[in-house]
């Protein structure tokens, strides 16, 4: 009886490798022709731009909104808290010392106002348990119904409303509430370029 394997092996390898696509991750100089444009894979990346109605970049430019501030600087409110521009009038967002958070609106002079129909909630701290505020009007400010617990390093979410029918504007940053080392703030609202 003859050996057949061998040649019945050679004929699967030699198959096998006219089967293999010549283009391979590693070969590098190849044509990616599959007719389409890789463009159309960025196409909408889940929002539009530009379109009519949802140009949300030129709907903010739209809106004058220049009264000596910067939205990419951190601006200290008249308590030592940090200015959130994202709502008209502006609020102060500050940690109190029992570690609630009051929110006070700020004019474009930098004074307090009172607060009229703006509301507020937060999600903050812990990514697997995190402390979820809302907030009632005491006074002329919002204080929230919890406090943050241990920790000074976290992030933050926080939804605002000039009134209850308002579209929410929505603020995240890291809230670090460390004394800055150069200034009288904590780092969430220090003013220094460090």
């Amino acid at each position: 009886m003859k050996k057949t394997l061998p040649r019945i092996a050679i004929l699967f390898a030699a198959v096998a490798f006219a089967l293999t696509p010549a283009c391979t991750k590693e070969s590098g100089d190849h044509d990616h022709d599959h007719d389409h444009d890789h463009d159309e894979h960025h196409e909408h990346d889940g929002h539009d731009h530009g379109e009519e109605g949802h140009d949300d970049h030129a709907a903010h430019e739209d809106h004058d909104h220049d009264h000596g501030h910067s939205h990419d600087s951190i601006e200290a409110g008249p308590n030592g808290g940090r200015i959130l521009f994202e709502l008209e009038p502006h609020v102060e967002f500050l940690v109190t010392e029992d570690r609630k958070v009051q929110i006070a609106a700020v004019n474009d002079d930098g004074k307090l106002t009172p607060i009229t129909t703006q509301t507020a909630s937060l999600m903050g701290g812990s990514r697997t348990n995190p402390t979820k505020m809302k907030f009632t009007k005491v006074g002329d400010v919002l204080v929230s119904d919890v406090a943050f617990p241990e920790g000074n390093d976290f992030p933050v979410v926080i939804q605002l409303k000039g009134s209850p029918d308002d579209k929410a504007a929505t603020v995240k940053f890291n809230l670090n509430l460390a004394d800055c080392p150069t200034c009288d703030y904590k780092e969430y609202a220090c003013t220094c370029e460090h």
